[in-house]
């Protein structure tokens, strides 16, 4: 058979929907993460980008709530990181942004640590 007759066939491949784990490997593990492209970005601007446990298990858990799975994984990092994408061409370099969320509410909130000048003598 040519590939171009197996490419009309239909395939039907029934998949089992991805835990909240695999969901977090997804945003972390492969090469082109989601979570190392927003940290590629961030050190472009001499910045740093942390996620926590608990942010990473809350954009999970978001996924698995609006049942969107893998790929609206990115749509809901965006919607967390907006604020932060905003004001980042602003900030001192070397500032570090931590993503944290909260335990009770899943909601994600943004921590930012400017370094400390050093004093000459």
């Amino acid at each position: 058979m040519i590939p171009e007759l197996i490419g009309r066939l239909p395939v039907v491949a029934p998949l089992t929907p991805l835990d909240e784990s695999g969901l977090i490997s997804v945003l972390t593990e492969p090469r082109n993460a989601l979570i190392k492209q927003y940290q590629a970005l961030f050190e472009m601007e001499n910045c740093e980008l942390q996620f926590t446990p608990n942010a990473l298990q809350a954009i999970a858990r978001k996924s698995l709530a609006k049942n969107v799975g893998a790929r609206g994984l990115r749509g809901i990092v965006e919607e967390a990181m907006l604020d932060i994408m905003f004001d980042l061409p602003s900030q001192e370099s070397g500032t570090v942004f931590t993503v944290d969320a909260d335990l009770d509410s899943g909601k994600l909130r943004h921590v930012k640590s400017v370094p400390q000048r050093k004093e000459s003598a």
